[in-house]
């Protein structure tokens, strides 16, 4: 699985913040709101996060009835069917590709019923589409960006008002980046805090 490896650093002079990263559905229009992807709790000073971002993400959904199906693998290109069958409603390949080769696509094929559609990378819930009526469907797209953002009071998994935290948060491009160290300075009490910065040093290209 192609992936980029990165650690992130606390340089700062904040001693054990929580760190947010998140990336962006390029697929569908911006509600405001991101999944907290990857949460790094306690990032002590001078100390290494190690963590991947794969290109590869699975793909979830569940029914109106709260079951959940399994993920499965769902490369970029890729277009899946809820539909019902002998054995309850299921989540499957389509024989038919998206509408598009960047994207990932899921289609609510059931005759009545809304369904919630889920994309992971790593396991981790990266985005998710709720309310998506029969013939309706999610598509999902990310580029090689991610989103940082300091709070310490996000769960992993759980959704973030990135509207509301834009003037906070540090955007990164990974484009042809293979690893990197994301080194964050600055931070502190009073009045002589210097802003938080995060920066790519050691980068490594692939």
């Amino acid at each position: 699985m192609i992936s980029i490896t990165l650690n992130l650093i606390n340089n700062s002079n904040n001693a054990s913040p929580g760190v947010v990263i998140f990336q962006q559905n390029l697929a569908e229009s911006s509600t405001g709101f991101a999944v907290a992807w990857i949460v790094l709790s306690n990032a002590g000073t001078g100390i290494a996060n190690p963590f991947r971002i794969p290109m590869d993400m699975t793909v979830a959904a569940s029914d109106s009835y709260g079951n959940i199906t399994p993920q499965l693998p769902a490369p970029n290109g890729s277009r899946f069917e809820m539909v019902s069958s002998m054995r309850g409603n299921q989540l499957q390949l389509s024989q038919q590709p998206a509408s598009a080769p960047q994207i990932m696509e899921v289609y609510n094929e059931l005759p009545v019923g809304t369904i919630g559609v889920n994309a992971y990378k790593n396991g981790l819930l990266i985005a998710q589409k709720t309310s998506v009526g029969p013939g309706q469907k999610a598509a999902f797209a990310f580029d090689p960006t991610i989103y940082i953002t300091l709070n310490s009071d996000v769960q992993q998994g759980e959704l973030i008002n990135a509207a509301a935290l834009s003037d906070n948060i540090f955007q990164l491009s990974l484009i042809g980046i293979k690893s990197a160290d994301i080194v964050m300075t600055g931070g502190g009490p009073g009045t002589d805090a210097q802003p938080i910065l995060f920066t790519l040093q050691n980068v490594e290209m692939a």
